[in-house]
């Protein structure tokens, strides 16, 4: 009796291999290979056949191109993380935790987009009447939103052939299944072939297609790395569940710039964009406090205001250092280099740095910041009322400067902020009304004019 072939898929890159092995060849990953049934191969084998038109060779300065036509999605947030608006023939993938608002916030798209295209809204978790429900409680008509609750690849595929949808939502990709294959849905291949299946039926048409998926417990998108290389866009939803607050962050976009965020505040009636994020991340103290100091960062093209807490307290034998919201090696690295070019020990001390709002900060700039907020926090003095700084801090306690440095500080003029403290190369040449500007080259420097200040 013939005994069915398994074959083991790595779900991170999706290659395959005819055994199991500890580390994928393929990308290098550890303990990441999952067995399957292997697909028989027939008359399946030429599948995409058909798909693949061929196109004759061109010479890359004769091809005819033209900016994309966006139509924007009336949640102005999510369009700016987009790029201005969605494509036609774009594909969007969207993750995010459980609960934390992926599809309340494309109802809400959706039904803004009904007024003037056509959409398809497809579900695999819920019925019918479960997103009906879900949008009478945000106050949406839905007179012009299709519905369409189906996991089947090959009927969804047919019904957006006989809807001819502009837009089309496929919540969620993980739910999906194509009867061409035997694995359950879910696995990588699935995942894959639905995903493939869906972006060249966007190419086709011209659909605007967007695909949510399910994370995973370290909170990356679920499934083979390959589902992120074949769309185009490439959406992370971040926050607390237990936060008003939601931030959409662009990881990849083949239309716009990544890294641009969008801020929601979660509401009764959905999700509303935040015009203003700096008043989230800024603590409202009457008076300054030891340990605080306001960073002007920048998300994609927009720079934010956040407040940066630090508490130095005395420690133990074995002195801890956390931080949340920033890398805590970074955080050992700062430790050390005020140590030695400034002369502010803290090896005895446990120190804390905490990002104001749970947003997360990865560039460099907020060196200086985190300094100035240790230093504050040892000696127990305040910073001034309406003090920021920004910069990046190298190993040889040199500060240097931050990218559209002017930017940032017009910003912060704007709310209303009067002492900047700055890398020398970030001094504008012109003075900015209502602020006072201390351009440093080092971190000695930075931490004399502190002194000077307190």
């Amino acid at each position: 009796m013939a005994t069915s072939k398994s074959i083991y898929t790595c779900t991170e890159c999706g290659g395959t291999n005819a055994k199991w092995l500890g580390k994928c060849p393929h990308c290098g990953a550890w303990n990441t290979l999952t067995e399957s049934a292997a697909e028989p191969t027939g008359g399946a084998k030429n599948r995409y056949q058909s798909l693949a038109k061929s196109q004759p060779v061109a010479t890359l300065s004769e091809i005819e191109a033209s900016d994309f036509d966006r139509t924007p999605t009336g949640q102005e947030e999510l369009d700016r993380v987009l790029g201005g608006g969605i494509v036609a023939g774009g594909v969007v993938l969207i993750g995010g935790d459980p609960g934390i608002g992926k599809s309340t916030l494309l109802l809400q798209a959706v039904e803004s987009l009904s007024q003037t295209v056509k959409v398809l809204y497809v579900t695999g978790e819920e019925s019918g009447a479960q997103v009906a429900m879900r949008s009478r409680r945000l106050g949406l008509a839905g007179d012009k939103v299709r519905v369409l609750a189906e996991i089947g690849l090959e009927k969804i595929l047919a019904t957006i052939d006989a809807e001819e949808p502009d837009f089309c939502v496929i919540d969620s990709i993980q739910t999906l299944y194509s009867e061409q294959l035997t694995s359950a849905p879910g696995s990588v291949a699935q995942v894959r072939e639905c995903a493939a299946q869906l972006t060249r039926t966007a190419k086709a048409r011209g659909c605007s297609i967007v695909l949510v998926g399910h994370v995973t417990k370290e909170g990356a998108l679920a499934g083979p790395r390959v589902l992120e290389h074949i769309v185009d866009t490439v959406l992370y939803f971040e926050g607390d569940t237990h936060s008003s607050f939601r931030l959409v962050r662009a990881i990849k976009n083949r239309f716009g710039a990544v890294n641009e965020i969008g801020v929601f505040a979660m509401t009764e009636k959905g999700l509303k964009g935040v015009a203003n994020p700096s008043a989230i991340f800024l603590s409202t103290h009457t008076e300054p406090v030891p340990g605080s100091c306001v960073l002007v960062t920048l998300e994609g093209t927009r720079p934010m205001l956040v407040e940066l807490q630090a508490l130095v307290d005395s420690g133990g034998v074995s002195p801890r250092r956390l931080s949340v919201g920033l890398d805590r090696d970074r955080l050992a690295m700062l430790l050390a280099v005020l140590h030695r070019h400034a002369g502010v020990a803290t090896g005895d001390q446990d120190v804390f740095v905490n990002a104001v709002g749970g947003v997360r900060i990865s560039e460099p700039a907020a060196d200086l910041a985190v300094m100035l907020a240790i230093q504050s926090s040892l000696r127990g003095k305040a910073l001034p009322k309406g003090f920021i700084a920004f910069g990046e801090v190298g190993l040889a306690g040199e500060v240097r400067p931050a990218p559209r440095g002017q930017e940032r500080l017009k910003e912060a003029a704007k709310l209303g902020f009067s002492i900047a403290v700055v890398p020398k190369a970030n001094a504008p040449k012109k003075a900015i009304e209502g602020l006072t500007i201390h351009a440093v080259e080092r971190v000695e420097q930075a931490i004399e004019v502190l002194r000077g200040l307190v």
